[in-house]
């Protein structure tokens, strides 16, 4: 297990294929879905070619990329936080997701606190943007509460959504 950072309540790590199933649920939780988009996977087996095409290419060529978060106690999964680097952007872009049921409780918060610290103190990165729906509020209040303000809209090639583009120096 590649650790990336521990809190009082959660253990912050690199994502693994045995991960899978998780991300299998994650990505099909209807708030992934609205905000972020239907990623048609509807099987463990197409989580993990997810997994193999995003996550952990994205650990190859850049590094870094989404961490998996996971409950100390139980050792429960509970979420995602973590950067990419999608291109597109002036620089890396901050994201996260959680299963409905562990937001609203500061876990999120926690866990994206505990990542930023990772990508100043390990990674050297000094600029980070993040991007969400106008109608997000929950990752809106979220990004706002870590320090990030609004530049500009943004709208990404194939993508229909006007989205905000945030930015925070690490």
């Amino acid at each position: 297990m590649a650790l990336i950072s521990t809190t009082t309540r959660l253990t912050i790590r690199r994502i693994e294929p045995s991960d899978a199933p998780f991300i299998h649920v994650l990505l099909n939780t209807p708030g992934w879905i609205k905000y972020i988009g239907d990623r048609n996977v509807h099987t463990d087996a197409e989580a993990l070619a997810y997994l193999e095409k995003g996550i952990f290419k994205s650990y190859a060529d850049n590094g870094y990329g989404f961490y998996q978060v996971d409950l100390k106690e139980g050792n429960i999964p509970i979420g995602i936080c973590g950067i990419v680097n999608r291109g597109t952007l002036p620089g890396p872009d901050f994201g996260f997701a959680f299963l409905p049921e562990y937001m609203g409780k500061g876990l999120a918060t926690e866990a994206s606190l505990a990542v930023l610290e990772h990508v100043k103190s390990d990674l050297g990165i000094n600029e980070l943007y993040a991007i969400t729906l106008p109608d997000n509020q929950p990752s809106i209040r979220l990004l706002e509460r870590l320090g990030f303000t609004t530049q500009s809209k943004v709208q990404l090639q194939g993508d229909p959504d006007l989205l905000l583009l945030y930015r925070r120096k690490t």
